[in-house]
């Protein structure tokens, strides 16, 4: 395990122009936090059934880019996959973080005030604790801590949620978020952030691109009309509603105390949308050149996960995001699954694409 997503780390970190040393230390630090795991052999099944990827793989990749920027690579990791229950799970992904924030200096205030609620004696839900990091030059992450607001039952997420919000500051965020079928993530940025946000999400069930357009609770947000578009462009335009695997939404928060977040993030199931992963690929690619962005990267980051055909399976391209924060231009994030244990099939459609792929 550690091997395969170690290479593809490092060949994602080439692709963003990161040095070898750094990719080497950052595909290290993600061995280091699997544990045993890392040597854990590919022809085993996968050491849990890990929400974070549809083939159970404890690791995710993401591409973040905007105009005039060179991209952020992202890895997203479940630590304590192989500990055994839910509990032991929590407190390996904790201990994992907290030798990350030591080796790199991190204050750790944001995770200590909401540990006891997110990581219970006897925790629910489908995961424990996630962690992201941020790969930039350098050998010194950005990193982000993914916790279960379902940890304390399903039914007091929403409770759970408001009071991590009020530990943190941020009494009046729950007011301003708009309605939802669920609260599946709350995320801490931790170490240097130019504005460290804290992030929850929100999981809406049959959206609608019109739906989708009025959620954002930015104070100057994106213009309905933009995220509607990237809602139709990314799942679909013959998709009324995102019946399959529902629309999530991220609200971020910054300045303690504001009555508004500062950030609004909008993401698309595509791998549920689209009949193949070519499909998925030149969605994505019409979104970031109607955004100025271009699009050879992301060529190049597929190519650096894997060698099959884009047509031969769906779900490597996982989720399109479109991101907005003040201050900064749109950015366009495709979540990438690593694949290393199986590769999904094609959804069937009426017809298959005549365009060539890859």
């Amino acid at each position: 395990m550690g091997g395969f997503t170690g290479g593809q780390l490092r060949r994602l970190c080439a692709v963003a122009g990161l040095s070898e040393d750094d990719a080497d230390g950052y595909a290290e630090v993600v061995a280091g936090s699997l544990g045993t795991v890392a040597g854990r052999s590919l022809d085993l099944p996968p050491p849990s059934q890990s929400f974070l990827s549809d083939d159970h793989t404890p690791v995710e990749f993401s591409l973040s880019c905007r105009p005039g920027s060179a991209p952020a690579v992202r890895v997203l990791v479940e630590p304590g996959c192989g500990a055994g229950s839910l509990a032991r799970n929590g407190r390996a992904g904790l201990a994992a973080v907290r030798a990350m924030t030591q080796r790199w200096g991190f204050a750790t205030d944001s995770l200590d005030a909401l540990v006891e609620l997110f990581l219970p004696a006897r925790p629910r839900g489908v995961f424990a604790l996630w962690y992201a990091l941020e790969l930039r030059p350098g050998g010194v992450p950005g990193l982000k801590v993914y916790l279960n607001p379902a940890a304390n039952g399903e039914e007091r997420s929403a409770a759970t949620v408001r009071e991590a919000l009020r530990r943190l500051g941020h009494e009046r965020a729950p007011d301003v978020l708009p309605e939802a079928d669920g609260y599946p993530f709350l995320a801490l940025d931790l170490g240097d952030w130019d504005a460290p946000r804290v992030k929850v999400y929100l999981r809406h069930d049959a959206l609608s691109a019109q739906a989708a357009g009025g959620l954002s609770r930015m104070p100057a947000g994106p213009d309905p009309g933009s995220v509607e578009g990237f809602f139709r462009a990314a799942a679909g335009a013959d998709v009324p509603l995102l019946t399959r695997r529902p629309g999530l939404t991220c609200h971020s928060f910054t300045e303690t105390g504001a009555a508004r977040p500062s950030g609004f993030t909008l993401h698309v199931p595509v791998r549920d949308y689209a009949e193949h992963d070519g499909e998925a690929l030149r969605r994505a690619a019409k979104i970031m050149r109607d955004l100025g962005i271009g699009t050879a990267v992301l060529n190049e980051a597929l190519r650096a996960l894997t060698s099959r055909r884009l047509d031969e399976g769906v779900g490597l391209i996982a989720y399109l995001a479109l991101a907005h924060q003040e201050g900064s231009p749109p950015r366009v994030t495709a979540y990438l699954s690593s694949e290393a244990y199986a590769v999904r099939p094609p959804n069937r459609a009426p017809a298959r694409s005549a365009q060539p792929v890859y």
